[in-house]
C-alpha cells in the first residue's frame, strides 16, 4: 500500500460511467415499472452508494477514504441503462476507485434485478470519465 500520510488533505471528485445492455423486454419492464423483483433503478442506485463506501473492503490495496458524497444517475435508453457516479471527498488520495466500484456494483445490482426478464444482460464500458483535486490536477475524458 502506498504511504499517503505526507500528502495534504484536498477536496477531490471522481466520475465514472458504464452501461448495462438489455433486451427490449427488459427496457420496457424498467420503463413501465413492471420488473418482477421491484424497483430495479432504486435498488441499483442504493447498491452503488453502498459499494462506494465499502471500496477498501473489495479492492485490496485501496486506501480507506472518507466518502462525503455519492450521486448515482441511471438513464434508461432504447437498448441500455447508462450509469454515472460522482463521488466526493476531502482526503489525501483520490476517489476514482470508489466511483468505479459504485458504477460496477450498481450495474451488477441492475443485472440481478432484471435477470428474470433478460438472461443476456451485459455490463459494458465501465471507466473513469473525470477527476479533480490532488497533485495530478483535473482530468476529463471529454477534454
Amino acid at each position: 500500500m502506498v504511504d499517503v500520510s505526507a500528502k495534504p488533505v484536498t477536496a477531490r471528485q471522481a466520475q465514472a460511467r458504464g452501461s448495462v445492455r438489455l433486451c427490449d423486454a427488459a427496457i420496457e419492464a424498467l420503463r413501465s415499472d413492471t420488473v418482477p423483483k421491484g424497483d430495479a433503478l432504486a435498488v441499483a442506485r442504493i447498491a452503488g452508494i453502498q459499494a462506494a463506501k465499502r471500496t477498501p473492503e473489495l479492492v485490496p490495496l485501496a486506501h480507506p477514504v472518507a466518502v462525503h458524497a455519492v450521486a448515482v444517475d441511471l438513464v434508461v435508453r432504447d437498448d441500455r441503462v447508462d450509469i454515472e457516479a460522482t463521488v466526493r471527498t476531502a482526503d489525501r488520495t483520490g476517489i476514482e476507485m470508489e466511483a468505479l466500484t459504485c458504477v460496477s456494483v450498481a450495474a451488477l445490482a441492475l443485472v440481478d434485478m432484471v435477470k428474470a426478464v433478460d438472461k443476456h444482460a451485459r455490463i459494458t464500458d465501465i471507466r473513469v470519465t473525470a477527476k479533480s483535486g490532488g497533485r495530478s490536477g483535473d482530468w476529463s475524458e471529454d477534454a
